[in-house]
């Protein structure tokens, strides 16, 4: 999804969370500025062709390992509970409120980590970021910029399933994903109706 056709729900979330713009803009900015070069076309070549399972982080991750085939993406915290149950994760896709040393680690150890930018992440963009060793690519929900790019998407799993389809995946499959969950604060429920009228753009529904 190009920006020009992202643009609208953008701005439809924007409006909807209260959210700032600007700031938005300026962590793109920030972000693109931190990275020291582009690693797009690895994540590319991961993705073009092939099976790619995306793993959400709800409870029922783990019931759900089972049915994962082909490359494996994680939305941020998920990624531990792979990494626990000894799956190798090709990409994590993050905004960094989930880091822990085992994702420098796991980065360290081949994979790629998919870091957004968004208006109240900064400080950890200016905190994390520059930890990275191997493979990283940027992402924002505003316009892209040099090392920065706009796949679609909001939230981490939907983010890592609109990176998924712009790419070239073969199929799509999604795990670990509760759309319905009521066990969320209201911030975390609009987070997750948005997944699901995003998701519903490019043909899956959760």
């Amino acid at each position: 999804m190009n920006f020009t056709e992202w643009e609208p729900h953008y701005r439809e979330i924007v409006e909807y969370f209260g959210f700032d713009r600007a700031e938005d803009e300026e962590a793109a900015r920030l972000l693109s500025a931190l990275l020291p070069q582009d690693n797009l076309l690895s994540l590319a070549s991961l993705t073009e062709e092939n099976e790619v399972t995306v793993c959400g982080n709800a409870p029922c991750l783990k019931d759900e390992l089972g049915k994962i085939k082909g490359i494996v993406f994680a939305a941020d915290a998920a990624a531990e509970v792979l990494d626990s149950h000894g799956i190798f994760v090709d990409a994590i896709f993050t905004d960094l409120d989930g880091t822990t040393d085992r994702i420098i680690e796991l980065n360290k150890e081949g994979t790629i980590v998919v870091i957004h930018a968004h208006g109240d992440n900064m400080p950890l963009l200016n905190h994390w970021v520059p930890r990275f060793k191997g493979k990283v690519v940027g992402t924002t929900q505003a316009a892209p910029l040099p090392h920065v790019y706009n796949f679609g998407g909001f939230s981490d799993g939907d983010r890592a399933v609109f990176a998924a389809d712009e790419l070239g995946a073969s199929s799509i499959t999604l795990i670990g994903f509760d759309l319905d969950d009521e066990n969320v604060d209201p911030m975390k429920r609009g987070k997750l109706t948005w997944a699901r009228k995003l998701l519903a753009l490019i043909g899956h529904t959760v």
